[in-house]
């Protein structure tokens, strides 16, 4: 039961950690491509068949 005095701890930074991460990726903006978006609806390329 000791173990859980280190575990506990360890696993919150550890989320804490990746929520900042996380945050600061949506502040800096890395998820957003809208002109990616707008190309990728308007193209006639398919992946239905994978190329050979």
């Amino acid at each position: 039961m000791e173990i859980l005095g280190i575990l506990i701890p360890v696993s919150l930074f550890l989320g804490g950690v990746g929520l900042a991460a996380f945050v600061w990726a949506m502040k800096t903006r890395q998820f957003d491509d809208p002109e990616g978006d707008a190309h990728r609806i308007l193209t006639t390329d398919y992946d239905d068949k994978p190329k050979r």
